[in-house]
């Protein structure tokens, strides 16, 4: 029993990271493995190539420093996102490549420490590539300038150091070809995700269309009623409900066909789009679920642009917007919706504000990130990715200001091409 407990209570902790990692509090998990690692690897392989399998050289300043870091990465979680975010970088550079780096110089190549280090060289390649990277030069470079200090630079360019270099850029170019390998995985599920989608929304045209034929042939019927009758004025309502529900549905249709549409095609700009025109577009497609939603937002034309692009990928880059919009105003339960298209810029740009329960500073880096969605259930994880992915497309940029409770603006620039200052309401 004892250990059934301790087996959930072990799976619970990995699950709970595993959902923080996911939700964009990457930095925090990373600091949070980082410290137990050196909490617990310092004095355990202090104690092991110090008595169980001797080594030529062993520090226990050094091990008691890289415990101490250890600790320091456990201590994150009191001490806030950014501490994480400054933590990671140098508990990598530290706990990795110098660490291993160093200890290796100092036992003259030592095979116990060669391979160490290759074990190190795995893990760090899991970090994101800039941070691999960096960690890797900065440690490997000051563990060379630590030995020589400490006498031993002529051990640097002996064949059992320099033998070490070509793994490790091996290990380096295999992983970075698994990585590779992991984003046409994600391509690929991209397109199987849009033509599901596709597949999906077809499907639905048929009953739907059924459905509002029928809906048409009764309301005939019940025009041949006597007037006053409360019964058929009942079913008349409820007729009218259904009609508009059909064209929600249709109107979401068409929405998803797009998104689908967008994954799978080219992305160059071929036209010239003009901006309020798309806005007007996109207000006269949305699927409002009633009169009141669709006057809680506003359009304010400060001056019209126009920018290379495509029609319908703007209409798409939009509709996400709206969509996340309205989204949030229903979680907050209250707020509003301004468009503001602003072509008076040196660069142009659109302003997308709501001002429902806006985004926490922590998650603002991830928004964009592909398949990240918070909250989890809330989509896919697909929207703001591809909205990035189209306007960088265009030579444009996404970017979002946000207050947690309070607001969130997503700016569009785009490179000043076409502008055509008129003033509209």
């Amino acid at each position: 029993m004892r250990d059934d407990r301790i087996e959930r209570k072990a799976g619970g902790f990995i699950a709970a990271q595993l959902r923080r990692h996911r939700s964009g509090e990457r930095a925090a998990v990373q600091a949070l493995v980082l410290g137990w690692l050196g909490l617990i690897l310092h004095p355990l392989f202090f104690v092991l190539f110090t008595w169980v399998f001797p080594q030529p050289y062993e520090s226990a300043a050094l091990r008691a420093l890289g415990t101490a870091v250890g600790a320091a990465g456990i201590a994150s979680e009191r001490m806030g996102q950014r501490y994480c975010e400054w933590y990671v970088p140098l508990a990598v550079t530290f706990l990795l490549p110098f660490f291993g780096t160093y200890m290796l110089i100092m036992n003259g190549g030592a095979g116990a420490w060669a391979q160490w280090l290759t074990v190190i060289m795995v893990a760090l390649c899991h970090f994101p590539t800039r941070l691999a990277l960096r960690a890797y030069v900065a440690g490997t470079l000051l563990a060379c300038a630590c030995a020589i200090l400490h006498g031993r630079g002529a051990t640097i360019l002996t064949q059992p150091i320099l033998q070490q270099l070509p793994v490790h850029w091996a290990i380096i170019a295999l992983l970075c070809v698994a990585r590779f390998s992991r984003t046409a995985l994600e391509q690929d599920k991209l397109a199987g995700m849009g033509e599901g989608l596709g597949a999906v929304a077809h499907e639905m045209r048929t009953p739907l269309a059924s459905m509002d034929a029928n809906v048409r042939g009764l309301t005939r019927m019940l025009q041949t009623e006597p007037a006053g009758s409360a019964a058929p004025e009942e079913i008349r309502q409820a007729m009218t409900r259904i009609q508009y529900e059909v064209r929600h549905m249709n109107h979401l249709i068409d929405l998803f066909l797009l998104s689908a549409n967008a994954v799978r095609r080219r992305l160059d700009p071929t036209e010239s789009v003009s901006m309020a025109e798309a806005v007007q577009a996109v207000l006269r497609r949305y699927p409002f679920t009633s009169p009141a939603q669709r006057d809680a937002v506003a359009v304010e034309v400060r001056g019209n642009f126009s920018f290379a692009g495509q029609y319908e990928l703007t209409v798409v880059v939009l509709l996400n917007l709206l969509r996340n919009a309205l989204k949030a105003i229903h979680r907050a339960g209250k707020g509003r919706v301004r468009i503001v298209v602003d072509g008076r810029r040196k660069a142009p740009r659109l302003l997308f504000i709501d001002t429902a329960c806006g985004i926490a500073a922590r998650r603002q880096p991830f928004i964009f990130q592909r398949f990240y969605a918070y909250p989890a259930h809330n989509g896919t994880g697909v929207g703001l990715a591809l909205c990035r992915q189209i306007l960088h497309a265009w030579k444009a940029d996404i970017r979002c200001v946000s207050r947690e409770n309070g607001y969130a603006i997503f700016v569009l620039e785009f490179p000043n091409r076409h502008a055509n200052v008129t003033s509209g309401d």
